[in-house]
């Protein structure tokens, strides 16, 4: 697994509030797994590896327990979250519905500029995955589907794929580093989309996207088998709920 928190250097941009800095850079070690699921966080530690008051860091902090990614445990402190696999299923059945929709919406009404930006994205996932770099490759799948949502016009649509989709990339993040054939397919998966956007086809970006954030049923229980202590152990988490295929 990826851990790079050691040693990454941390360069504040002072046209860009502190705290929201952090958020971003703690956000994306959570979901990359680099901060895994049940590790303490400490105001002071970070404090101090950032080379900042605690101030941004507390109100970093804050906004992730509000997103999900932080718990707060009285008299025992603050962990990243762990998986739930209510909370997944549900992100991936209302990613699932939105962004079906947008690919239709897309397939008819795509300007050649937004192909052309997605083939770049592919081709540059292509070498991300050669590089075995997940975190690389998770950005540029973010990259991918905003690109789709921001075609809409939507954009509260585009905010609740993003938001919902990062719990479901801490578990594509550890199928990609543990799991074999995990970057291929999410590949075979962009180009199917973008070929169906490409003919103005709406059934074929439909069937698509639909087997694209269907993907994660076919990982969940092996990546829970493998690593049981990232995920909650409430009986409703117990197992991959079976979900319809319509």
């Amino acid at each position: 697994m990826q851990n790079s928190k050691d040693t990454k250097v941390f360069k504040i941009d002072y046209d860009r509030p502190t705290s929201q800095q952090l958020f971003d850079l703690l956000r994306d070690e959570i979901v990359a797994m680099v901060l895994p699921p049940g590790e303490k966080l400490s105001e002071n530690s970070l404090s101090d590896r950032f080379g900042v008051s605690r101030t941004p860091v507390r109100e970093a902090i804050a906004k992730l327990v509000t997103l999900g990614f932080v718990e707060v445990r009285p008299q025992r402190g603050t962990f990243v979250s762990k998986l739930s696999m209510t909370q997944i299923l549900e992100a991936r059945f209302i990613r699932e519905a939105l962004e079906v929709a947008i690919t239709e919406h897309v397939a008819g009404h795509a300007p050649p500029e937004l192909v052309a930006e997605c083939e770049v994205i592919i081709d540059r996932q292509h070498e991300a995955a050669e590089q075995q770099d997940a975190l690389l490759f998770q950005h540029l799948d973010d990259e991918f589907h905003q690109k789709l949502a921001d075609c809409t016009h939507f954009e509260r649509a585009a905010g609740l794929i993003q938001s919902e989709k990062a719990h479901m990339d801490r578990v594509r993040n550890l199928s990609l580093q543990e799991l074999g054939g995990q970057y291929e397919r999410v590949l075979e998966q962009h180009r199917a989309i973008l070929e169906g956007i490409k003919a103005a086809k709406p059934d074929i970006c439909r069937e698509a996207m639909r087997t694209h954030t269907r993907e994660i049923l076919t990982i969940l229980s092996k990546v829970q088998s493998m690593h049981p202590d990232y995920f909650e152990q409430h009986s409703a988490d117990s197992e991959v709920t079976p979900q319809f295929t319509g």
